[in-house]
């Protein structure tokens, strides 16, 4: 006669060797995919084919590369051909001997240009002037090269109050600052490579001045036409934000 084992003892046995065989596994399981995870690219693509060697599609190993990588490379240069674009327009206003007339501004990601008011028109003319004509198409040439990192060029043209005391009539003060910010912006977009999307003229009237009404001198600073040029993926500010960071750097 057999004798019975007593307690039970082999079947806690064996529920315990189940566990533990369980526990190996997914411990297995996860060195396995930290061993993957730390694979490169090539080795990966040989493992992968070892499984399947008849895979041919790149997409089917995991073969693909990015296609942005190319464009880090040319975007970095025509964020540096940017950066330098204040430098070259600097130079024309140089040579030109308009530093009177014209002032530039470089900031983190864009250039602000004032002209005068007598350097594109005549008295309460939105014709361009020969001379507007000239500077703006040299303008207009050197931002050509710059054309795939601008984001966009803005044509802000400004008034003043004729009369210290008196506003403007309105509609003529509108109508006058709207028609020159356009006039120079369809001639930049005749003569530049830059997209018409990203050239935006905008009428001001005497509603943003940088001096007072109040003499001649600083009724002729208020006629201005602007051009603010901004990077791609530049930061955006408001005007008046621009026009603080203009002033600090004037400090």
């Amino acid at each position: 006669m057999k004798k019975r084992n007593k307690g039970g003892g082999g079947g806690g046995a064996n529920w315990m060797d189940t566990y533990g065989d369980l526990v190996t596994l997914l411990l297995c399981f996860f060195v396995l995919l930290y061993s993957i995870s730390t694979l490169d690219q090539s080795k990966w693509i040989m493992i992968v084919k070892s499984f399947n060697p008849e895979a041919e599609e790149l997409s089917q190993i995991a073969d693909e590369t990015d296609p942005g990588t190319p464009n880090d490379v040319s975007g970095a240069v025509e964020a540096e051909a940017f950066d330098e674009l204040y430098e070259s327009l600097k130079a024309a206003v140089d040579e030109a001997n308009m530093n009177s007339e014209v002032e530039l501004f470089k900031g983190d990601g864009y250039t602000f240009i004032t002209f005068q008011d007598n350097v594109f028109f005549d008295g309460d003319s939105s014709v361009i002037k020969q001379e507007g004509m000239d500077v703006l198409a040299q303008f207009a040439s050197i931002i050509s090269g710059v054309k795939d990192s601008v984001k966009e060029i803005q044509v802000l043209g400004h008034t003043t109050q004729a009369d210290p005391v008196i506003p403007n009539n309105p509609e003529n003060d509108r109508v006058l600052s709207s028609e020159r910010a356009a006039r120079v912006a369809a001639f930049i977009q005749q003569r530049t490579e830059v997209t018409p999307d990203k050239i935006v003229p905008m009428g001001y009237g005497q509603f943003r001045p940088v001096a007072p009404f109040d003499t001649p001198e600083n009724r002729a600073k208020n006629r201005r036409v602007e051009l603010l040029i901004t990077k791609s993926d530049a930061v955006e500010h408001s005007l008046e934000e621009y026009y603080q960071m203009m002033n600090r750097t004037t400090e």
